[in-house]
């Protein structure tokens, strides 16, 4: 076992390294790492990986080789760093080792096209939350939200060129078959070529019904003539962030987002076909009022208002509303944040003056922020209360089904820790947990910052005016990174790409193919929705090109027999495949689609076949047992057949069913004492049933006995009356 402490890791354990956001302030879990990378990793992590393995081919000492690893710029070594506490529990002092930076500085890239971009992404089985493909178009902002840790640790903007993004979407695509991109960014609406560069991926991929989505963008640069591009292939969700509902609240925190800009956009995608408009509030901001709650309600019924403006049906505004927390290397690093009743009395009072009518009103739990908070500005002394909660059961606490606040609140008890305290306004003398971890701008501008939010004062973009004087760029090697529509140029040796209109679906030509194949081993264990979205990346990736379904979202046109029971494996699935063009060389094309595919699928055959699958099948299924058939068990199974009818109860969404299974299956044969084969009926649209469902009914096993079966499908022919 790996101890929890580097402290109590030797020679003998593995490094533990940490990076990404958090580690602006990773004083909570410190002791848990060797090190931990302040910013951009893309150089850093060559230079750690050269160390570590002269280090090892050396024989260095772990304590030495901590000491080589400090001197790279950007890593943070925690145990050179001791900090000092008063009686109150507020630090005094943060020393350090001795032949050890003062403090440790944030590590940047200074050009987003003079490092390696993932074009061989992984391609995940499972469905997971954002899949598809993601191309980082940008790095850093410069809006200057005051809330906003992002804006401050990723500045200065470098923009990726326009060639560059290009080129990593084609080979992404081509490597990942994925049916979406998304252009990421912390705020892709300002992307300077936007309007040039959108037009020029949906002229490429409008033809493989590739959709494009812009997850960050930001009121005001969501134009028309944008989103007329994006629902060219599917229509992808709309999230926009006023964080604030009243503009003298929005002015405070400098996000720069007029009421008029929201309700144009918003009134926009209502009237080109968008029925859903999400939009994120924050409560808790500093120098809110209730004015600035009942201000939300005010301007999400302004949104639905525009909606009914534009005609085109019923639409919908979904309000998410989270408390803030304040955060390291912000202007409101200082400021206090509100406890949990007040954020249950301000969600509350969203939830009561809310129109229940073509309103979604959604809330992060107040427990869960009460403890982010608690982490955002922690110091280390919480590494023992995440130990103490682990061992008292605290897991996966980002899901609500496991986050238990009692458990966390009784391991800093026993650790005797008042978690309030991190909550608290600081003072601005205060030696903060993270004040040696340098982002690159300076105290005085936060200060500044801060001062200007209590003003209701505004600081401009850098970007479009002057230097803000925030003290990160030296203009040598760190300074903005912004392109212009006169830069532009294809990719070298690529094609300029024409505007692609929609082909005419009454002049597509069909062929029709069914492609029989196994399935075998782990991939059994996914379900049939996921199944499907491996069958069309796989067809993309082959470069096997279908025809699609018409409307809102467009699929290929791929037709799959009878759902595979979960943990099933077969020799004998099919599917009908709809192609614009006839297949020449059926082998290649075997071939081709093998490759694609993951372990545990063999493509067996393709041939032409008629529009249509069988209706109705009979399948053969073989299944061994974990125990030996009793007498009884026997009897019964020839007994089944000769009944008129078998009922069986089933619990679908809290309802019971009763089902009867008898006409369902037309065969059962044991050829060994451990062996049973079933010959099932299956009927599109109809009731069906799993083989280990049949038996365990049958032979009044327990579910557990019959779900350490293997199953497996062995042929099917089409049933006919």
């Amino acid at each position: 076992q790996i101890p929890f402490q580097s402290s109590e890791r030797n020679d003998v354990h593995p490094l533990i390294l940490g990076g990404g956001a958090s580690v602006f302030n990773p004083e909570p879990v410190a002791e848990f790492f060797d090190a931990l990378l302040l910013g951009d990793g893309e150089e850093a992590i060559i230079e750690i990986v050269q160390i570590v393995r002269q280090a090892k081919l050396t024989g260095l000492r772990k304590k030495e080789l901590l000491y080589l690893l400090s001197e790279i710029h950007g890593l943070y070594v925690p145990q050179h760093y001791s900090p000092e506490y008063d009686d109150k529990g507020r630090i005094t002092a943060i020393t350090n080792t001795p032949g050890t930076p003062v403090s440790v500085p944030r590590r940047i890239v200074s050009n987003l096209n003079g490092i390696d971009h993932l074009k061989r992404p992984l391609v995940p089985n499972a469905k997971i939350i954002h899949d598809r493909l993601g191309i980082e178009i940008a790095r850093g902002c410069t809006r200057g939200c005051r809330f906003c840790q992002a804006g401050i640790t990723y500045r200065p903007v470098r923009e990726r060129s326009v060639g560059q993004i290009i080129e990593l979407a084609e080979e992404g695509i081509e490597n990942s078959g994925f049916e979406e991109l998304a252009l990421l960014s912390l705020s892709t609406g300002d992307y300077s070529c936007l309007p040039e560069l959108l037009p020029l991926l949906m002229n490429r991929f409008t033809d493989e019904f590739v959709s494009v989505a812009m997850p960050s963008m930001r009121v005001g640069t969501l134009t028309q003539e944008l989103m007329d591009e994006i629902k060219r292939v599917r229509k992808t969700g709309f999230t926009l962030a006023p964080e604030a509902g009243s503009e003298r609240l929005r002015k405070a925190i400098n996000k720069g987002i007029s009421e008029e800009d929201l309700l144009s956009t918003t009134g926009n995608a209502f009237a080109l076909g968008w029925n859903l408009i999400k939009l994120y509030f924050m409560i808790g901001l500093p120098t809110e009022t209730m004015e600035d709650i009942d201000a939300i309600v005010e301007l999400a019924k302004k949104t639905a208002s525009a909606g009914d403006v534009s005609g085109c049906g019923r639409k919908k505004v979904t309000i998410s509303v989270g408390t803030f927390i304040p955060k390291p290397h912000t202007p409101f690093q200082w400021e206090e944040q509100i406890s949990m009743a007040k954020s249950h009395e301000r969600i509350n009072h969203l939830r009561a003056s809310l129109p229940q009518r073509g309103f979604n009103f959604k809330w992060h739990a107040p427990e869960q922020s009460f403890l982010e908070g608690v982490f955002s500005r922690g110091d280390r002394r919480l590494s023992k209360l995440i130990r103490v909660a682990w061992q008292n059961g605290a897991r996966l606490d980002s899901w609500s089904d496991y986050f238990n606040l009692d458990r966390w609140l009784n391991a800093a008890e026993q650790c005797n820790l008042d978690l309030n305290f991190y909550l608290r306004r600081r003072q601005h003398n205060e030696v903060l947990p993270w004040q040696h971890l340098k982002s690159g701008v300076e105290r005085d501008f936060l200060l500044e910052e801060l001062k200007k939010t209590h003003n209701g004062e505004y600081t401009p973009d850098c970007r479009y005016h002057k230097c803000q004087q925030c003290g990160l760029c030296d203009f040598e090697t760190i300074y903005p990174i912004v392109h212009n529509k006169n830069q532009l140029a294809p990719p070298a040796g690529k094609k300029d790409y024409p505007n692609q209109k929609k082909v005419d679906s009454a002049s597509v030509e069909h062929f029709t193919y069914l492609v029989t194949y196994t399935r075998i081993g782990k991939i059994c264990y996914l379900g049939h929705l996921e199944f499907l979205q491996i069958i069309f990346r796989a067809l993309r990736r082959a470069k096997i090109k279908t025809n699609f379904s018409q409307g809102y979202n467009p699929s290929p046109k791929v037709s799959f027999g009878p759902a595979l029971p979960v943990g099933t494996e077969s020799l004998c699935e099919h599917f009908l495949v709809d192609l614009p063009r006839p297949i020449n060389d059926y082998s290649r094309t075997t071939a081709r689609l093998n490759d694609a595919l993951p372990k545990g699928i063999t493509v067996l055959e393709i041939q032409a076949h008629g529009k249509r699958l069988p209706q109705e099948i009979v399948s053969t299924y073989e299944i061994a047992t974990p125990f030996q058939l009793s007498r009884r068990e026997k009897s019964a199974l020839a007994e089944f057949l000769t009944l008129p009818q078998f009922t069986v109860e089933r619990i679908r969404k809290g309802k019971r069913k009763q089902i009867d299974i008898r006409p369902l299956i037309s065969a059962i044969t044991v050829p060994a004492a451990n062996r049973i084969t079933l010959k099932i009926h299956s009927k599109s649209g109809a009731p069906g049933i799993k083989p280990t469902e049949a038996l365990r009914n049958i032979l009044q096993r327990n579910e557990h006995e019959m779900l350490s079966c293997h199953v497996m499908k062995t042929a099917w022919e089409e049933h006919k009356n």
